[in-house]
């Protein structure tokens, strides 16, 4: 389980799994022990059998030890691509059925006849949120020409203008990163995209304040030859395209490698249905910014994963579908 949000994505992987019957061992990311023991201690308070849900304080390298186990009848990640990559090959070698949520490189598109007010609105909202650390926040903002110029200047202007700070204070609106490491390497991704012949519009640098801070980023201008363009960028770092028609847009959209969520936005939901019908992804979502939500099905496609959390789907995932047939 991940660290970006260390309770409910856990939370949200137990309770459907209790629901069906089933007990559940996690390991949690290495970053927040103390998140996973307040979880397991949690069930117990709440008067769950003793070992129903417990954490496993144990290495990635000993993964193998407990997917190997016959007790253990299924597994499921949330995490990087190589993450998954390496836990979905240990998975297959025991022959064990698995769910893999990895990483997105989300597409965010403004159609021509979109309000642009409310877009730039929403798309703040998309990508900022989590500071961006989160799998199904906006990372590609592709703008149709007619709005384009207006689009991006307004989503500049407020991107530059949100400020840093304690994030107990309701001044603050947005917040540090998860580790100076990972925002030094954001930094790096940044300043390579910028070598490669990106434009920085805002941002791009840290904060002059204690802590791991990186200032709301804009890119430009990002061909497909550039190493960025299909990178997944963990941070508050919005890429924007611009594109002539409807049909570059789904082109440019499902050009990735990734496709775990989109929105689409639109004044006309029969246009905005008809391109999100065409998105590659596990989700699409109009007039509105990605979200997850206990009664929806969440989860992706191409190096996002397979499988499905939450809803009905994700109910279904870990339980063995029986026939019973009657002569």
């Amino acid at each position: 389980m991940p660290w970006n949000f260390p309770f409910y994505q856990v939370i949200r992987f137990i309770a459907p799994n209790i629901m069906v019957g089933n007990s559940v061992v996690f390991k949690h990311a290495s970053n927040v022990p103390q998140c996973a023991e307040a979880i397991t201690a949690l069930f117990e308070d709440a008067g769950c059998p003793k070992g129903l849900v417990q954490h496993l304080f144990i290495s990635s390298g000993q993964s193998e030890l407990v997917i190997s186990d016959k007790r253990v009848q299924g597994v499921s990640l949330t995490g990087s691509e190589k993450a998954g990559a390496s836990v979905a090959a240990l998975a297959g070698k025991h022959l064990k059925k698995v769910v893999m949520e990895l990483g997105g490189n989300d597409p965010f598109i403004v159609l021509s006849d979109a309000n642009v007010d409310k877009a730039v609105e929403l798309a703040v909202i998309a990508k900022m949120f989590n500071s961006g650390q989160v799998c199904i926040s906006a990372k590609r903002f592709i703008v149709a020409d007619e709005v384009y110029d207006e689009f991006i200047d307004k989503f500049a202007s407020v991107m530059a203008s949100l400020k840093a700070g304690d994030p107990m204070d309701a001044d603050t609106t947005y917040a540090p990163l998860v580790s100076v490491q990972e925002r030094d390497a954001l930094i790096e991704q940044i300043n390579h995209a910028v070598k490669q012949g990106a434009r920085l519009v805002v941002g791009g640098e840290a904060e002059a304040l204690e802590g791991a801070w990186l200032k709301p980023t804009i890119l430009c201008d990002v061909t497909p030859d550039m190493d960025v363009f299909d990178q997944e960028l963990f941070g508050p770092i919005a890429v924007v395209y611009r594109v002539g028609n409807d049909d570059a847009a789904v082109q440019l959209a499902n050009d990735s490698s990734y496709g775990l969520s989109s929105a689409v936005i639109s004044e006309s939901l029969e246009r905005a249905h008809s391109v999100a019908n065409q998105l590659e992804c596990g989700a699409s979502f109009i007039n509105t910014f990605s979200m997850s939500e206990a009664c929806l099905p969440f989860g992706g496609i191409k190096n996002s994963g397979f499988g499905r959390e939450l809803g009905r789907l994700g109910l279904d995932e870990f339980v063995n579908k029986k026939l019973v047939r009657v002569a």
